[in-house]
């Protein structure tokens, strides 16, 4: 377990000192859950350069005390193209994660905090400094990477930013912000393009191939039209056989970092 979670990243007490949050450090999936679904919550302070309401809170636990990303549906501004409930897809964006046997996303749940219904999601410490546009850099890292890129291409995500690629101190590459992922309209964008042309690896491909049946769980999260585009983005994956390329180059966000 690390001691503090990134100074430059926490919100300050009152007079100015950075608050102290014990982080969990590589713990299982699902001894992570179990303390984001029962441990007491307290707000520490709201993320900056978030769009929507984003907050760094403490989750108290006997076992396991640590940080968690608080985002409540009601500090969700509203858009036009997405329901409301975003907080919704960040937990499918999990399931399907873990359905896969990817474990690119970080462990979320759904929560009653103290600013309503939303989700709860664990902290990752990272290097904030590293993002997608170095990380892609290191050959070590294009494992995780390259299944970021798919899990996108499956979730549909429409603001794949490069700072929304960690490298957690404990090694694996996560990915987070999945609000805005499962339309069922094609609306992917991405900076990760530095894979197009390379055909999907056996269990890439073989992963691929059963999101076609979408995970019983991610029917919680997803309304039916969303899960039938699921499956036909995996169909067609798996009969592409190979990462896409952007030829148009209009499927990038803004901003890239």
């Amino acid at each position: 377990m690390s001691e503090l979670a990134p100074h430059h990243l926490l919100p300050k007490n009152e007079d100015g000192t950075q608050h102290e949050v014990p982080v969990i450090w590589d713990a299982s999936a699902a001894d992570a859950l179990g303390v984001l679904r029962t441990g007491d919550i307290s707000v520490l302070g709201r993320m900056p350069y978030s769009s929507n309401a984003t907050f760094l809170v403490r989750i108290d636990h006997p076992t396991m005390p640590t940080a968690a990303i608080y985002k409540p549906e009601r500090g969700e501004r509203p858009l036009w193209d997405f329901p409301s409930g975003l907080y919704r897809r960040e937990i499918a964006a999990f399931e399907l994660s873990e359905a896969l046997d990817w474990h690119v996303i970080p462990p979320t749940v759904e929560r009653d905090g103290p600013f309503g219904v939303g989700s709860v999601q664990l902290f990752i410490d990272a290097n904030f400094e590293e993002h997608y546009f170095t990380l892609v850099n290191d050959d070590r890292h294009h494992g995780d990477l390259r299944r970021i890129c798919a899990f996108d291409l499956l979730a549909n995500n429409t603001d794949r930013k490069s700072g929304h690629c960690l490298a957690s101190r404990w090694g694996p590459i996560y990915g987070i912000d999945q609000g805005l992922c499962f339309a069922s309209d094609f609306k992917l964008r991405t900076v990760i393009w530095d894979f197009g042309g390379e055909p999907f690896d056996d269990d890439l491909a073989e992963a691929i191939g059963s999101a076609a049946q979408p995970a019983p769980a991610l029917s919680q999260w997803l309304r039916p039209d969303e899960l039938s585009a699921l499956a036909e983005r995996a169909e067609w994956l798996a009969n592409f056989g190979k990462f896409p390329d952007d030829d148009g180059g209009r499927r990038w966000p803004w901003p890239l970092v």
